[in-house]
């Protein structure tokens, strides 16, 4: 069974004295033994974040990266400038990225070549709109996502990945996918990598990243394809960020 892992994504949003605060709270809080945490901060904050984690349960991530490792590609960061700011795991495909800064099926394979290569752990990020799911579309899109990544990858690549689901009609709208609905498209997703083996099936870590909160989040992780979640807006809170991790225990 997969470890459980909570990741939060800060988004736009926080500062160097949140971060600080939260370093500070989850060195001394109380968390399931076998759960992992970690928090998704922006590109400044990640420096101070790295040193306030320190010593404490919480890995530090980016929120993406560029696909190049250099060059004359002015205000994106490589993967090894995250590495170097000690960052471990970095979002790919988020549902943002692709509909405001047009990031495509390729860009987001290119992007997870580029974290592997700087020994970051990519984390996946698959969803449809509401438009996609009322029109019956939703494996179809998600499952789509992932075999367009996972075709250009070898099979250790393959298992160096986290997934997360996000229902884009259910990220900032106060909408959350019930846990049947939420279990569904997991199930399916487990479905699906193991047409590509068995073992990466089983092993997978696969998120749920759709307005999970420290009140729907023991519903959703009880769940038995979901790993953990993908958080959002409730990650920039202390106490109801610690609640969700301990849900997952």
């Amino acid at each position: 069974m997969p470890t459980p892992l909570i990741a939060g994504n800060w988004k736009m949003n926080g500062s160097r004295a949140l971060a600080e605060e939260f370093g500070r709270a989850f060195r001394d809080a109380s968390l399931p033994e076998g759960v992992a945490v970690a928090l998704m901060v922006p590109f400044p904050c990640l420096e101070a974040a790295g040193r306030a984690f320190e010593g404490g349960p919480l890995a530090l991530g980016a929120q993406t990266l560029s696909q190049h490792p250099s060059g004359a590609f002015t205000g994106e960061v490589s993967g090894e400038m995250l590495r170097e700011c000690g960052a471990r795991m970095v979002l790919v495909g988020h549902s943002e990225r692709r509909s405001l800064f047009g990031e495509d099926d390729a860009a987001v394979l290119a992007r997870v070549q580029a974290a592997l290569d700087a020994g970051l752990t990519p984390v996946l990020c698959l969803g449809e709109t509401l438009e996609e799911r009322d029109a019956g579309r939703t494996e179809a899109v998600v499952l789509g996502q992932l075999e367009a990544v996972f075709d250009g990858l070898d099979a250790a690549q393959r298992g160096q990945l986290v997934l997360a689901y996000e229902p884009v009609w259910a990220i900032g709208t106060g909408r959350t996918a019930t846990p049947e609905q939420a279990q569904a498209v997991h199930g399916a997703i487990r479905t699906c990598l193991a047409r590509y083996d068995a073992g990466l099936a089983a092993a997978m870590q696969v998120l749920y990243g759709g307005s999970m909160k420290a009140d729907n989040a023991a519903e959703l992780l009880v769940q038995p394809d979901i790993d953990g979640g993908l958080v959002g807006g409730a990650s920039l809170k202390i106490d109801e960020f610690l609640a969700i991790c301990q849900s997952a225990g």
